[in-house]
């Protein structure tokens, strides 16, 4: 049998190696029978609150252990895990389960409201299932939805992502992420496509998944040579961070066991994935990108990135792409424009949206706002979201662009590009730099050395006007950099 749904693909593994560690998260770990159990007897206590076959069930929990029993279990009654940010904010949360409307919220405690949109059933976080519920399989049961993940997307407005493949999974056909020999590590936060997937399909092919609670770079590395992991995920972010560690420490650690580090999730800079290279050498290092729609996506190895620098690869899995300018005309190679694709499988057929409407042309074929270009040989590059472009002087500026530069300078440890009102230019570019504590109080960094740094990286019309200091993190845990909302916060409080 080829095709077995999620909620028993664990049983099976369970059966096979039931002493055998699954899962590891900071120091817990779980073996493949007592997870078996864990989730049976968590299904049957979610079943007493009312959950059923085609429900969503609403997860504000942390990366660990418990997450995982949980959305297995949720998986095994044939609902749809819906896993999401214990951060997030009490109205975005608000509006985030508005959109859901789950049969049952496991955790978020003083963020859920009693009048929540349909009367949910509400567990606290650290919930353990009775003793007296059964830890036997249950019968089998397919979500029609693999999951329901969150996005704010460009307008900063929550909507579900719901992938149309029921919760299946392919023995004979296996995801690019569940190719770890042994050991897969997932430093992201699940409530992300890209980790999840990362951390699911390894655990459902039989390897070990070591998840981290939270992204750091020197516990990643100590994960890595600790647990001899061979393949992970990681976003620019994450590279980063790892890159600006003293080289000393960064490589006392052993990661030789790394066999591939697949990189998305944002545009990667590309002196980043020179150094990364030029560590780990072309074979280990790997980059995609597609988003969580599924409609379309592109890859490429190290090696190949080579003879193509700072591109994405070309489409894989049949889907095809292609370059569109305003006026929904197809641009030649080497011209910017909105990046839209089609699916292997035809217009609409990959996702469903919750709280948004997708974006199509009279042929079918979709964006979710990307931009970039494709070289004469169809190799994607990529510029910035549609949303984001900063329009200056009459000039069009991509952020990413801007931030990659940034980013290069040896005191930024990341960075955010905006534009805000100008009454000369229209739009001027405002640079927000994240720097460590003792540098944002003392302010040393300046406009003037950022400038300078820049001339030699960058055209004039893409430096910044002002310039922005902080210590805290401009991207969540999953790397990914809400520039409207810094955008608002900024307007609102008008930094000069």
């Amino acid at each position: 049998m080829s095709r077995i749904p999620y909620g028993s693909v664990l049983t099976r593994l369970a059966h096979r190696t039931p002493q055998r560690i699954a899962l590891i998260c900071g120091e817990e770990a779980i073996a493949w029978g007592a997870l078996e159990a864990s989730a049976n007897r968590l299904a049957r206590a979610f079943e007493a609150q009312g959950v059923r076959p085609g429900d969503i069930v609403s997860l504000v929990l942390p990366n660990g252990i418990e997450l995982v029993t949980s959305i297995l279990a949720t998986w095994k009654l044939g609902a749809v895990p819906n896993p999401l940010a214990p951060a997030m904010p009490v109205v975005e949360l608000a509006a985030v389960l508005k959109r859901a409307d789950p049969r049952l919220i496991v955790g978020g405690e003083g963020k859920v409201h009693a009048n929540t949109v349909g009367s949910p059933a509400v567990l606290p976080a650290g919930y353990q299932a009775d003793a007296s519920w059964s830890s036997d399989p249950l019968d089998e049961r397919i979500a029609p939805h693999e999951r329901a993940l969150a996005s704010g997307g460009s307008t900063g407005l929550p909507k579900l992502i719901l992938p149309k493949a029921e919760a299946v999974y392919d023995t004979e056909n296996h995801s690019v992420f569940a190719k770890a020999r042994r050991v897969a590590g997932v430093p992201g936060p699940l409530y992300h496509a890209a980790p999840f997937s990362a951390c699911f399909q390894p655990l459902f092919a039989g390897c070990q998944v070591v998840l981290m609670k939270r992204f750091d770079a020197r516990l990643f590395l100590a994960m890595v040579e600790r647990h001899a992991v061979d393949r992970v995920t990681v976003v620019p972010t994450m590279m980063l961070r790892i890159m600006r560690l003293p080289p000393k420490e960064r490589l006392a650690y052993d990661v030789s066991s790394l066999e591939c580090v697949m990189c998305g999730g944002a545009p990667l800079p590309e002196w980043l994935m020179q150094a990364w290279i030029d560590w780990l050498g072309p074979d280990v290092m790997n980059e995609v990108f597609g988003p969580s729609e599924r409609i379309g996506g592109t890859a490429i190895g190290g090696r190949e990135w080579l003879e193509h620098r700072g591109s994405v690869g070309r489409p894989v899995g049949g889907a095809r792409i292609k370059i569109v300018d305003d006026g929904g005309h197809e641009l030649p190679p080497g011209e910017m424009g909105e990046i839209w694709m089609m699916p292997s499988t035809g217009p609409g057929t990959t996702y469903q949206y919750r709280g948004a409407e997708a974006r199509l042309d009279t042929e079918g074929w979709e964006s979710v706002g990307d931009m970039g270009y494709l070289d004469s040989q169809g190799y994607l590059y990529l510029g910035d979201r549609k949303s984001d472009m900063i329009l200056s002087g009459g000039q069009n500026i991509y952020p990413a662009e801007v931030e990659a530069a940034l980013e290069s300078h040896p005191r930024v440890q990341s960075s955010a590009v905006i534009g805000l009102p100008d009454d000369d230019l229209g739009q001027r570019i405002h640079a927000i730099v994240e720097v460590d504590e003792q540098e944002a109080e003392s302010s040393t960094l300046s406009l003037e050395e950022i400038r300078d740094w820049l001339g030699e990286r960058l055209v004039g019309y893409k430096h910044p006007r002002s310039l922005e200091c902080v210590s805290h993190s401009l991207r969540d845990e999953a790397g990914k950099l809400r520039r409207s909302r810094l955008r608002e916060e900024r307007l609102f409080s008008k930094p000069r």
